[in-house]
């Protein structure tokens, strides 16, 4: 089901990209690369009790992370419209019953504490653990997509954070646990 599912998402977000211009990957290739980047993290998080995946753009990595684990409520928080609504069209076609797709800044939304707050190319650590003060709890983790600034973000953060950064192909998972 997985497999279908993402051969699914993929062809979708190829067929949208030509009108709506969603996101830079053009091809299959460069789709499967933002997929593979985005699922990766399930190989060393702990399974969460739920998802919260700030700005979500074409569903990386939100709407991947969704499908990795069907049974996990995910909440894909994305304010730009024409991005919300490819997010809702492919949670209806893949008939993913775990997910809710909210248009709304982070900041702007109310809800229960998250277990696992993701974001991948938004803001800086120090922002996204601000903004998302309030979907948070002790038992909240974290898992953000950055590059190679993550060090120097760390160092601008205040409080104490147990925290591992696992790099592969030029990404770094910041993963921070409760």
């Amino acid at each position: 089901m997985q497999k279908e599912a993402l051969k699914k998402f993929t062809d979708l977000l190829l067929e949208w990209n030509k009108i709506h211009n969603l996101t830079g990957a053009k091809t299959p290739v460069e789709v499967e690369k933002n997929i593979e980047d985005s699922i990766f993290p399930t190989t060393f998080i702990k399974k969460p009790s739920s998802i919260l995946d700030v700005g979500t753009g074409a569903g990386f990595p939100g709407l991947i992370l969704a499908i990795a684990y069907p049974e996990i409520p995910t909440v894909l928080c994305e304010p730009r419209k024409k991005r919300a609504m490819f997010l809702k069209y492919v949670a209806m076609e893949l008939e993913l019953s775990n997910v809710i797709v909210v248009k709304k800044r982070v900041e702007d939304y109310e809800a229960e504490a998250f277990g696992l707050i993701s974001s991948r190319a938004v803001t800086d650590t120090k922002m996204l653990l601000a903004l998302t003060g309030h979907l948070q709890d002790e038992k909240t983790e974290f898992l953000f997509y950055k590059g190679e600034k993550v060090f120097s973000e760390l160092e601008l953060v205040d409080q104490k954070l147990d925290y591992d950064i696992i790099e592969k192909n030029q990404r770094n998972y910041l993963y921070i646990k409760a």
